[in-house]
């Protein structure tokens, strides 16, 4: 009687994984956007598919396609490189909007990979979310969080769909982050960052046009502060913002407005969206002396291409 009871709880738990792949399978879409290879994507609102930044290597004859019909003209509307998500506006897209999982990504919990690169075939594949990290710098931005997992990619999954095993949204897949390692945007900052990218086409993330690495300031090269960490400017961007603030190569950066900073993620993480077009005082070590700066924080370029 155990083996039966066992095969019939294996056999439930088969069924409860097929039907959860069917139920987010109806939000998954065959994303056309490179020669040869398609990717996917997710309808995360109506007639808006939110896709793999990296998988769509041109911006013109873009089409999506469904289980139910055929190839649809779509319209890129937004991108962003550094989160590797892009937005494609679709009319006439009947497919349903996909269902966000009811509770965030846990480490351990079973998580299945859901593509369609085959047009209307519907592909997974089963692991676990083997890890939760970030913040962390991908494709030369700060991504807030990222989910990793160790469901098998199949080429053309990146914009599919991380999901548990109810077929709730974990996160939108992507291969395109970290060397082809499978991440996942987690889906509350996914769908976050969609509404700006439907919006106005990018992302708002400041910029101050400088290179720098963490340095350990000697004692009496501090400007009478205790804080012994800084950023050492070894590049300044010709018409930069803070080539035009003044900044000079062999400055230490060792705050930007109130907050000290010591690293360059900590750097990335102040200059925040709200910050761009506004002015902030940052402070250098200029020759021992600490010396105050106003600068106007810039729109970071894209760096994607």
């Amino acid at each position: 009687m155990t083996h039966v009871a066992d095969a019939d709880a294996v056999s439930a738990l088969s069924d409860q994984l097929a039907d959860a792949v069917e139920r987010a399978g109806r939000a998954v879409v065959q994303v056309n956007g490179r020669p040869r290879q398609p990717s996917s994507g997710i309808v995360y609102a109506p007639g808006l598919v939110l896709a793999a930044d990296h998988a769509l290597e041109r911006e013109d004859d873009l089409t999506v396609e469904t289980a139910a019909g055929p190839a649809l003209p779509a319209q890129l509307v937004g991108r962003d490189g550094a989160s590797d998500l892009a937005v494609l506006r679709v009319p006439g897209l009947a497919a349903e909007t996909a269902t966000p999982a009811a509770a965030p990504a846990r480490v351990g919990q079973f998580a299945l990979a859901v593509g369609r690169p085959g047009g209307r075939a519907l592909m997974a594949s089963i692991g676990i979310v083997s890890a939760i990290g970030g913040p962390a710098r991908m494709r030369g931005g700060l991504l807030e969080q990222y989910l990793r997992t160790d469901a098998t990619p199949y080429p053309g999954f990146s914009g599919g769909a991380l999901i548990d095993t109810r077929g709730g949204i974990l996160g939108l897949l992507t291969t395109g982050l970290a060397g082809g390692a499978t991440l996942a945007v987690p889906v509350a900052l996914a769908w976050r960052l969609a509404e700006p990218l439907a919006r106005q086409g990018y992302l708002s993330r400041g910029w101050l046009g400088i290179g720098s690495q963490p340095v350990r300031i000697p004692a009496g090269q501090r400007g009478g502060r205790a804080h012994d960490r800084g950023l050492l400017i070894v590049e300044v961007a010709p018409e930069s913002p803070a080539s035009r603030a003044g900044l000079l190569l062999g400055d230490i950066l060792v705050t930007l407005g109130d907050q000290t900073v010591d690293d360059g993620e900590a750097l990335q993480a102040l200059l925040g969206g709200d910050r761009v077009g506004r002015p902030v005082t940052v402070q250098v070590i200029r020759g021992g002396t600490l010396v105050a700066l106003d600068v106007t924080v810039g729109q970071r370029p894209d760096r994607r291409r």
